[in-house]
């Protein structure tokens, strides 16, 4: 099967047997997705580069890398070194995890299991119904994983939106959610790594050129969301909707009761 980023800088393919998706939920999946990442496996030996032109690589952790396009932002992989230990053992295999956003056409996986949740954002649940908004300062903080991009904006979030649309999907590596600021609200305090993205349709996506890290969208129209999962702390908000349903990708559920709609809304 054949996967790639938005742009087409970065092709893969993978052979065999998929196994089914974890969703993490760890503060630096959060941070480079910009909402919660959901990773696919298959052995690192079943899965091949072939086209490498924008892939970059970012080291999170001791233990572990992650694979971008750093030419349009698409979150798309993460590697971990052979002997690395995790919380939930050490894997059978060597293993690759990658976005299943990222694959040409349905596949027939499932998310199997929602990890690290203690680490979710405020506004969400791991699954069922998001809780009760949160208290936030009045000027809410946010940034990449490398941190080379940092800003504040105005708090609290107030309503988050999830949107499932495919372009979302290949760029967040599972599906966004964000919500609406004026972008002259905005106060920078980095972005020294800010590189941009501008997407068929006319907007234009902010991410970190040194992380990947998904940071804010710029509609075609003007108007400017933030990714909540560049937040850091609370945000205040709460998730209360769905959008571009219709585009959802067959590897998931949406189980948490709120309005579902097909496109905009």
């Amino acid at each position: 099967m054949r996967g790639s980023c938005q742009c087409g800088a970065v092709r893969f393919e993978v052979e065999g047997e998929i196994r089914d998706a974890l969703a993490c939920h760890c503060t630096q999946c959060r941070k480079v997705s910009g909402h919660f990442w959901a990773a696919a496996s298959v052995p690192v030996a079943k899965w091949r580069v072939t086209e490498a032109r924008g892939l970059r690589w970012y080291r999170s952790s001791p233990v572990a890398q992650r694979g971008f396009c750093g030419e349009c932002g698409a979150v798309l992989v993460w590697l971990p070194e052979a002997d690395a230990v995790f919380d939930w053992g050490t894997p059978a295999e060597h293993a690759i995890s990658f976005s299943p956003g990222a694959l040409e056409g349905p596949v027939a996986i499932k998310v199997a299991e929602h990890i690290y949740r203690e680490d979710a954002g405020d506004y969400y649940s791991p699954e069922g119904p998001p809780p009760e908004a949160s208290e936030a300062p009045e000027r809410l903080t946010a940034s990449c994983l490398c941190g080379s991009c940092r800003f504040t904006l105005p708090g609290p979030a107030g309503e988050i939106t999830a949107c499932h649309c495919h372009q979302c999907r290949s760029l967040s590596g599972h599906y966004s959610a964000s919500f609406d600021v004026e972008e002259a609200a905005v106060d920078w305090l980095s972005r020294d790594g800010l590189a941009e993205y501008r997407t068929a349709g006319g907007g234009v996506r902010g991410f970190c050129s040194g992380c990947g890290s998904s940071l804010w969208f710029r509609a075609a129209d003007g108007g400017f969301s933030v990714e909540a999962g560049a937040v850091d702390g609370p945000t205040g908000g709460r998730l209360a909707a769905h959008i571009f349903v219709a585009e959802k990708g067959s590897h998931y559920e949406i189980d948490d009761g709120l309005p579902q709609f097909a496109g905009w809304g």
